[in-house]
């Protein structure tokens, strides 16, 4: 038997005993016909089938190197536990028009229960090019582009390691989606990429991110309506636009947003730190409650807390009528550090439904600016107040002097 044979031999059993004792089987996406120099799609696609038809647990492997990827839809229902490695970076097509199906998602998994995507590698979306034609927040009829990735109906799942990079639309898209976990997740985008929010999580339940790193050029995690009990924990924010509670209100299948709680986080150099936007002459009447923001530390931020309840960006509304959508319950506490305005927090919420019981406790903010001194704004909600207050909350600012 020739010297190089016998050595592919034992290197296959070895390969065997390996993953018999980790009661995992793993679909190496080469052995699918993956090449380097080609699309993998069809090869992603066919170890995905295998995978998720296992009865026992299995694990797809994209290895080290740079793939062509012109795109995915990895879907279940699964039958054990199925992981996707992404040790590779994988590249999407410069051109978005060449993604073979219009859904205007790059890598999309859906309907899986016990499933974790990790790895060291990266999903490039290469959005250089496609930026450049994003006119969407003045033009209602823009060209629609991709995500790098969407998951939908997920559930009891982790996202853990891997990174998604300049995306041409938003990074992550979480739908419908319950117990999953986002860890030492990444996220990296310059910061004037237009709608690159990181993660854009709606219609879910018992979702966390932690020990995490978001750098783009819209909001870092954007929470929509119709989500409950998101815990954001140890993470770094910025550039981008910060970690936003809507925006909600112009829909009036919108459901109510309950349990958002955002912890021990760190805003670099963002529009905005922590923020809730409901549109006003909007329809929607949901409730937004439950909300805690605690223990963030405010580097050169412009607004860092901010309840926006006449948001209407661009003029894209009026401000005729009220947001009628009620915020509640509402735990500020622990905000310290330096914004780039005077006005370092906001609270202006609806004349026809204030905000109520809005606990504010704990807070020191610098300004380094010279437009005025620092001060806070304040319309239309029901405060209490404990601990410091730098600056004074909803004090207005000395009157100017007037010179002779």
């Amino acid at each position: 038997m020739a010297p190089t044979f016998t050595c592919k031999i034992i290197f296959f059993l070895a390969f065997l005993a390996y993953n018999a004792n980790s009661h995992t089987v793993v679909y190496d996406v080469r052995t699918f016909g993956a090449n380097l120099n080609h699309d993998i799609s069809q090869a992603l696609l066919a170890a995905w089938k295998e995978a998720t038809a296992s009865p026992i647990p299995s694990r797809v492997w994209i290895p080290r190197g740079t793939w062509s990827l012109k795109q995915a839809k990895l879907v279940g229902p699964n039958k054990a536990p199925i992981e996707l490695r992404v040790d590779g970076i994988l590249k999407a097509p410069l051109d978005p028009t060449q993604m073979p199906n219009k859904q205007w998602e790059w890598v999309t998994i859906n309907y899986l229960d016990n499933f974790t995507l990790s790895g060291e590698g990266v999903f490039d979306g290469q959005g250089h090019e496609s930026w450049k034609r994003n006119d969407c927040h003045t033009n209602k009829n823009c060209v629609k582009l991709p995500m790098n990735l969407s998951f939908n109906f997920i559930t009891n799942s982790t996202i853990k390691d891997v990174t998604t990079k300049d995306s041409k639309t938003f990074h992550l898209n979480v739908i419908g989606c319950h117990n999953v976990t986002f860890l030492r997740f990444k996220v990296y985008a310059p910061g004037d990429s237009p709608n690159t929010d990181g993660l854009h999580i709606a219609r879910s339940t018992n979702i966390n991110v932690t020990d995490s790193v978001i750098k783009t050029g819209d909001d870092c995690i954007s929470i929509g309506d119709g989500t409950e009990q998101v815990h954001i924990q140890n993470v770094i924010c910025g550039p981008g636009h910060g970690i936003s509670v809507g925006s909600l209100g112009r829909s009036t299948t919108e459901m109510d947003v309950v349990g958002i709680y955002v912890k021990n986080c760190t805003f670099i150099g963002t529009q905005n730190g922590v923020r809730i936007k409901t549109w006003p002459s909007a329809p929607a009447t949901l409730q937004v409650t439950n909300l805690e923001f605690q223990d963030l530390i405010m580097d050169k931020v412009t607004y860092p807390i901010v309840i926006d309840q006449e948001y209407c960006p661009y003029n894209l509304c009026k401000l005729d009528n009220p947001s009628l959508i009620k915020i509640s319950n509402v735990k500020i506490d622990n905000i310290r550090g330096t914004t780039n305005d005077p006005v370092a927090v906001t609270l202006v919420c609806s004349k026809t439904k204030p905000c109520e019981n809005v606990q504010v406790g704990n807070i020191d903010l610098t300004y380094n600016g010279s437009l005025g001194p620092i001060t806070t704004k304040c319309n239309n909600v029901k405060l209490s107040l404990n601990g410091k207050q730098n600056p004074p909350l909803c004090v207005p600012p000395p009157a100017a002097k007037q010179s002779a």
